[in-house]
């Protein structure tokens, strides 16, 4: 794997948390991605016996997770950027859409710890939960990032309320089934139009919410054409109700509160298709140096050398503005949105057109489901589509310059 040819600096604590990171991709997260991806059937990649949940175990029981999420022992931001970096590269080298549901997995989490309530903490702090991040909506998705947390000046109603009730909150509607890990989390960090009880809305609402609670249900998972390892899947709300103190980002802060989550989303999406572009890269080279074609291994004519050099050069721009951009916005409070929101935009976008010209090296066996290169270039191209769309994120950064 190339992601460390170019590191100079790394500690030898870095070196052997790269170590494990990429054993763990190269025997854990390669092959039962491949594994879950030829299922035809979503409902058998999250079936009981599916090799899926020992992705998950193997994750948290090598520590990767506290690695990346930066609460693993006496940590300094810096190390903890650079940290999420080095591991998520890695993690989305291995698998995107495994390492996506690995990341999103722990928002619940992650939310009870900045409420600082100690029975949240209590409730959700198990890192052996599954959690998910419903945000997108049937009739409203990147559009919630554009209006920063305001459903009052979206056009249409939001398919998710959660209405004041005395000391609780009740939420009805549903998320869409874009929502990853949305049939299979325990935990949800939910967002959601708030009503507080005069009929107004007041803006978005950040909610811990346990999915064994009456009242929710799910949908199918959702089959897709990439990250077919990656559960997604509608979420219904029929009249759940919550303590009121369930509400962990209230409207007010809502819109600061998004900008850091969506920042970290972001960055983590920028990281993990770095590490997509990565591997179509090392797959197009090791292809080009071993197949022969008119008496010589194709890298040896300068066509295929030049589209070489290209996939290089787009590579380590996307991976150079992304650790920029999660340096920055772990180290600097508010955070940048629109930073994080290029690196997502650059290294999808990388990723996809890396991928689409590693597939062109390998001809007609990048076709076949035989080699790994479609695989990469139906994941990539998934990239540019979730965690908002390129376009509209790209609209709702421009609204921060």
């Amino acid at each position: 794997m190339g992601t460390v040819d170019n590191e100079v600096d790394l500690t030898p604590e870095e070196q052997e948390v790269h170590k494990t990171a990429l054993r763990f991709a190269t025997e854990v997260m390669r092959p039962i991605g491949e594994e879950l991806d030829k299922m035809a059937d979503p409902d058998d990649v999250i079936a009981a016996n599916s090799p899926l949940w020992r992705v998950h175990e193997k994750y948290r029981e090598l520590g990767l997770n506290e690695m990346e999420a930066g609460t693993a022992g006496d940590l300094n931001s810096q190390q903890q950027a650079r940290l999420r970096c080095l591991i998520g590269e890695t993690l989305g080298w291995g698998d995107s859409g495994l390492a996506i549901s690995l990341g999103v997995s722990g928002f619940p989490r992650m939310m009870a710890m900045m409420s600082g309530n100690p029975v949240l903490i209590e409730r959700f702090g198990d890192p052996t939960g599954i959690g998910c991040w419903p945000i997108t909506e049937p009739d409203h998705g990147s559009d919630l990032i554009y209006y920063g947390g305001r459903p009052d000046e979206m056009p249409g109603q939001p398919n998710c309320l959660a209405t004041k009730d005395g000391d609780e909150y009740v939420i009805t509607g549903q998320k869409s089934a874009w929502v990853s890990n949305g049939t299979i989390a325990t935990a949800a960090a939910l967002f959601c139009a708030v009503d507080d009880g005069d009929g107004k809305f007041s803006g978005l609402g950040g909610f811990l919410v346990p999915l064994d609670e009456k009242g929710v249900s799910r949908g199918k998972p959702l089959d897709k054409l990439g990250q077919r390892a990656l559960n997604q899947g509608e979420i219904f709300f029929d009249e759940v109700r919550l303590p009121a103190d369930y509400l962990v980002i209230s409207p007010q802060a809502s819109a600061f509160s998004q900008d850091m989550i969506l920042s970290l989303a972001n960055g983590g999406m920028g990281t993990c298709f770095v590490g997509v572009a990565q591997a179509a890269y090392d797959l197009a080279l090791g292809y080009a140096k071993e197949r022969v074609q008119g008496g010589t291994p194709i890298f040896q004519h300068q066509s295929v050398k030049a589209r070489l050099f290209e996939m290089f050069r787009k590579l380590e721009g996307a991976r150079a503005l992304n650790r920029r951009a999660v340096l920055y916005n772990t180290l600097s409070t508010p955070p940048k949105l629109q930073l994080a929101v290029a690196s997502k935009v650059t290294s999808t976008q990388v990723a996809f057109e890396v991928a689409s010209e590693a597939l062109q090296i390998f001809g007609g066996n990048g076709l076949s489901r035989e080699y790994p290169i479609e695989k990469l270039l139906r994941d990539a191209r998934a990239s540019m589509i979730e965690d908002g769309c390129n376009h509209v994120l790209s609209l709702a950064a421009a609204e921060r310059l």
